[in-house]
């Protein structure tokens, strides 16, 4: 087991992850830009560096500062966290050519998977079933655009071959439309990753969101935990998370599971990861994988009892990991609400200090976030301030649990989203199960300020 571990994030994951290398009796290097020098996972740290000012191109983006912290602590291993540089195949190589360990999958595999096409390819290769679409990267050539999107059928769905995070996306409907639609998200995914390749996919019209979790070690032993449906989202961004998905037979998802091991397996993956499909009439189809810990890995953990970020740690420090597959038991039902800096209606975000923070608590409710009164939401960064988690018997019990936690929660000095995730929790569509990713836009649209 590693001695020290530089976390490289911040925010409610660089405590999660604090508190993961404090229960393995691992000392923990927090980095932290001028921004987040109150953080409360800074003021408990064992080493505490600053690596650059607010804008996290100038710290937690800044490769040499980070990998400079680590040498100077003396830190073993880095952890990426989520988002920032988590899925940079450039850091994870550069990590490891600086003599630390990456706690994550190898560069190769990052960079596999972070490309959508290669990606697609290398799960078709490993019979994980894909969303039909084009075989790779778009031609420039218009005429063989028009062939592939008639064979596909309309409508077709053009993105961009490393987008994430919701950009990079066009639905066509018509074939008048498709080459300035195809041109448009070129511009756009030059523009937003530098690369301006995109590739073609059928638009399913009503499906879910459902991920499977995965851990896998170096000694090629392959697990997965069950799925997760993260339909309810707002322009491909994640809301409410929850665990297991409603209404899916146990054999789908048992069969699915199994090609994701499989496909772990394959190509020599290690760590934890997670596959997102889209399910439609009892079909899954893959989308994309992520190299990283989730934000909603949480409702993983409560229904499995396994410590996700202790088990990244693990592996990666060469263990193996220390269960099979038919021991993985599913227990109850859990969910998790992302709480947003912001007005809860039209998504402003609203950085300022927290005046009062009274957070949940009860059985089965966990909260993650990093935030304490008088904390200052800084503007810089992303607006997720935490998370509450809840655990039931049964999903009805969960949402209950929910209900009464969203109802404990008091923030003073700035907007949130809890609101909005209180009209939800009485939603009657979201209280049945099974809502489709649409659904929460939809809502909002008629729900309107």
């Amino acid at each position: 087991m590693f001695k020290k571990i530089l976390v490289a994030n911040r925010g409610e994951i660089a405590l999660r992850i604090q508190r993961a290398c404090n229960e393995l009796g691992v000392k923990a290097v927090m980095v932290y830009s001028e921004a987040d020098r109150e953080a409360k996972y800074v003021k408990l740290a064992d080493e505490a560096v600053c690596i650059g000012p607010p804008p996290s191109s100038h710290s937690y983006l800044n490769m040499p500062a980070i990998i400079a912290a680590a040498e100077v602590t003396d830190a073993e291993a880095i952890h990426p966290g989520y988002g920032f540089l988590s899925e940079n195949a450039d850091f994870a190589e550069r990590v490891e050519k600086s003599g630390f360990q990456f706690i994550g999958p190898t560069p190769e595999n990052i960079r596999t998977m972070g490309d959508k096409v290669s990606a697609k390819q290398a799960m078709i290769k490993a019979g994980v079933p894909c969303v039909p679409g084009s075989e790779g990267e778009l031609p420039d050539n218009p005429a063989e655009i028009r062939r592939i999107a008639r064979s596909v059928g309309y409508p077709v769905i053009i993105k961009a071959a490393g987008g994430g995070g919701g950009r990079g996306m066009r639905v066509v409907h018509t074939e008048a439309a498709l080459i300035n639609s195809v041109q448009m998200t070129k511009a756009e995914a030059q523009a937003a990753f530098g690369n301006p390749a995109v590739y073609m996919e059928k638009f399913l019209q009503n499906p879910r969101h459902i991920e499977i979790q995965v851990l896998a070690d170096k000694h090629k032993n392959a697990v997965y935990l069950g799925e997760r449906d993260c339909s309810m989202q707002r322009r491909h961004q994640k809301v409410i998370e929850e665990a297991p998905a409603p209404g899916i037979p146990r054999k789908l998802i048992e069969k699915i599971g199994e090609r994701c091991s499989a496909a772990c397996r394959k190509i020599g993956y290690r760590g934890a990861g997670t596959f997102e499909f889209l399910y439609e009439n009892g079909e899954f189809y893959f989308i994309e994988m992520n190299t990283r810990v989730q934000v909603e890995h949480p409702v993983t953990e409560l229904i499995t009892g396994i410590d996700i970020v202790k088990m990244q740690i693990r592996v990666a420090a060469g263990e193996r990991l220390p269960f099979k597959q038919g021991d993985i038991v599913l227990r109850g039902h859990a969910l998790e609400c992302r709480v947003n800096a912001e007005d809860p209606y039209n998504f402003v975000p609203s950085p300022g200090r927290i005046t009062m923070w009274h957070q949940p608590g009860g059985p089965g409710v966990r909260v993650d976030s990093h935030v304490y009164n008088n904390y200052f939401v800084p503007p810089n960064y992303d607006s997720m301030i935490g998370k509450i988690i809840v655990h039931g018997d049964t999903r009805e019990q969960a949402l209950a649990r929910m209900r009464g936690a969203l109802g404990e929660t008091v923030v003073e000095g700035i907007k949130t989203n809890i609101p909005l995730h209180r009209e939800l929790m009485v939603d009657a569509k979201f209280m049945a199960g099974g809502t489709n990713i649409h659904y929460l836009e939809e809502w909002l649209s008629h729900h309107k300020r």
